[in-house]
């Protein structure tokens, strides 16, 4: 099993809900150092302030400036690629921006990851990029292709890289949650539809999951955690019970419900129990070469409104008062 005692770990985007949740996480383990990455200075200034361990390091960087990550990256064993721009209606506004960082921003973390070494490299990415309809969850797909094929480009260098695909982070910012905390004063819950479900996960669960796979990565594979559904409206019950939900019909590049392995990925993809693994279409990689996976059936999906485990009206009254962490 990998260890992790003694590593040195880089996060982009640290400053972030995940990130700090991350940090705290990791640095109860046996690290040597963690360092944070990102381009928001009062945020680190503000983590700083809350994290004191000796070995926590903050760099200002962007994932766009590869010279930038090369520095960065000198002596890293692990990075954690958790930066993005992530709001759906800010990407579509703002496409060539979405593009630089989600994208040219994967490609520079993984020829900067290469170059320097690094021996470990897991992408976070979103149920958004599988059959995404809007342009995040397109650059996400793009991003996670690049990081499976990455795989081939490192030669007889050491690198390996992974990643890891998960629905909405409870409290996370963009999160319905505090939206909806903050306009229940109102009487009134605006709902796009009706008819709306969504995978969720809480911040722990997210980090361990990372953590997890860190120990399991072989190179190439998308790593899925089975985590329930929830129907908008029961959150919206669950938040703000009294209060007039108001339909106000689906925003641009908005789904019905969400999708973390399509059909044509899920012949891929093997089982193991709590979490899928879609396999890379690598020569090297076969279902034999991988253990305790289990096939799925043929005409499998995993989408949220078909999930097996769903939260209840009281399940998500209880996560969305304990998760309203922000980053």
């Amino acid at each position: 099993m990998y260890e992790l005692k003694g590593k040195t770990i880089l996060i982009t985007g640290g400053t972030g809900s995940f990130g700090r949740k991350f940090v705290s996480k990791i640095l109860e383990m046996d690290v040597k150092k963690v360092i944070v990455f990102s381009r928001d200075e009062l945020k680190q200034y503000e983590m700083a302030q809350e994290f004191t361990d000796s070995r926590i390091r903050f760099f200002i960087g962007d994932v766009r400036d590869k010279d930038r990550l090369v520095q960065a990256f000198d002596g890293v064993d692990i990075v954690i690629h958790a930066a993005a721009l992530k709001h759906v209606g800010v990407c579509e506004y703002n496409p060539f921006e979405a593009i630089k960082t989600n994208i040219h921003g994967a490609q520079n973390i993984i020829e900067a990851a290469i170059n320097s070494g690094v021996e470990k490299v897991i992408a976070l990415s979103t149920d958004k990029a599988a059959s995404p309809v809007n342009l995040y969850g397109a650059t996400k797909l793009a991003s996670d292709k690049l990081f499976v094929a990455a795989n081939s480009y490192v030669g007889m260098k050491k690198t390996h890289f992974a990643v890891v695909r998960y629905g909405n982070v409870v409290g996370s910012r963009g999160s319905v949650v505090p939206f909806f905390q903050k306009v229940k004063d109102s009487g009134k819950i605006p709902i796009t539809d009706e008819r709306m479900t969504r995978f969720w996960i809480t911040l722990d669960q997210g980090v361990q999951f990372v953590i997890d796979n860190l120990r399991r990565m072989r190179g190439g594979e998308i790593f899925v955690p089975k985590i329930p559904s929830m129907k908008v409206t029961d959150l919206a019950i669950a938040i703000a019970p009294d209060c007039e939900v108001e339909i106000i019909g689906i925003r641009p590049g908005e789904k019905l419900h969400e999708v973390m392995i399509t059909e044509d990925d899920a012949r891929r993809t093997l089982d193991y129990g709590t979490y899928y693994v879609i396999q890379p279409e690598f020569p090297w990689w076969t279902i034999e070469s991988s253990t305790g996976g289990k096939p799925l059936p043929e005409g499998f999906s995993y989408v949220s409104n078909t999930n097996i485990q769903w939260l209840s009206v009281e399940e998500l009254r209880s996560l969305a008062s304990d998760g309203t962490e922000g980053d």
